[in-house]
């Protein structure tokens, strides 16, 4: 779980980082899971956008990938969400 100067500190970096997911009238695919386990494997830091024919709100896509990579949620603001995960090999 992340504290709430963690929280901060990652939404700062995250401001400057692309958006790599996005997320359509699919909703979330087994290949669009994978792409955010890869993403989350190589940068540990997310961004990830859902579109207006998407069937999920961004806070049900947040929620949902979370749970599928084991990642945690930074933030949810308008359509975007970034997710967060840290390294196998920081452990």
């Amino acid at each position: 779980m992340l504290t709430s100067k963690e929280r901060a500190r990652l939404r700062g970096l995250a401001a400057s980082e692309d958006t790599i997911l996005h997320i359509g009238k699919g909703g979330i695919t087994e290949p669009l899971i994978k792409q955010a386990q890869d993403a989350l494997a190589a940068r540990e830091l997310i961004k990830g956008k859902v579109q207006e024919n998407a069937p999920l709100s961004p806070r049900e896509a947040c929620d949902a990938l979370c749970g599928l990579c084991g990642a945690e949620p930074v933030q949810v603001i308008g359509s975007k969400f970034v997710l967060y995960k840290e390294a196998e090999k920081k452990k």
